[in-house]
């Protein structure tokens, strides 16, 4: 069943409809409520407070989603990257695998995406969780067709950045990040180009 994200990353979650990856069964967000009355319960309850709080004349303060900071290696270990490296920049922050089928398919649309918006301010991130090791990503970056291999540039995972926009136990999962560092969403399953691109076309 697709993870939640924890903490102050809740709330930001694409719902997709269910499917099957690496054994992990993604329930939509219906099947999910349905099969959990407490859970239900308090969706209910939050819907409740919401449409009451909407009819309210007072402004209510927007609670921006700061994202959490990190700084990897690059698979070759001649880079660091951090995220204070995109401020001022729209960020997808992509974690994904060299094992992972879903996640490859997404690659050509981050591929186009960074071509056709890199010069307004897109930048495109991707974190490997390849528990074999830098080398199992250099190798898959060498080896594979051109079609699936990331042209913008790829670090590897370490358990700080795991716990910070974890649980991460369904992938692909994306995070858009707007220019002021804010996560605008989160993005669980396989996407199509078009579901990214109406996303960062309203950051930019």
């Amino acid at each position: 069943m697709a993870p939640e994200p924890s903490g102050r990353l809740r709330g930001l979650t694409r719902e997709v409809p269910s499917t099957r990856i690496s054994g992990i069964v993604l329930l939509s967000g219906k099947e999910f409520l349905l099969r959990n009355p407490i859970r239900r319960t308090i969706v209910f309850s939050l819907a409740m407070l919401f449409l009451l709080g909407g009819c309210s004349s007072e402004k209510q303060p927007s609670k921006a989603l700061q994202a959490p900071g990190f700084a990897l290696l690059t698979p070759d270990g001649g880079r660091t990257i951090a995220l204070d490296d995109y401020k001022g920049k729209v960020l997808i922050l992509d974690f994904w695998a060299t094992w992972c089928p879903p996640c490859k398919q997404e690659i050509p649309h981050f591929n186009a995406l960074y071509e056709q918006y890199k010069g307004r301010g897109l930048e495109i991130l991707g974190v490997s969780l390849d528990q074999g090791g830098p080398g199992v990503v250099q190798d898959y970056m060498k080896s594979s067709a051109r079609s699936i291999v990331p042209t913008y540039p790829i670090v590897m995972a370490d358990r700080d950045i795991t716990l910070a926009y974890g649980p991460l136990s369904a992938i692909p999962v994306a995070f858009v990040i707007d220019r002021k560092g804010n996560v605008q969403q989160r993005l669980v399953g396989y996407q199509e180009k078009a579901v990214f691109e109406s996303i960062v076309q309203k950051l930019l």
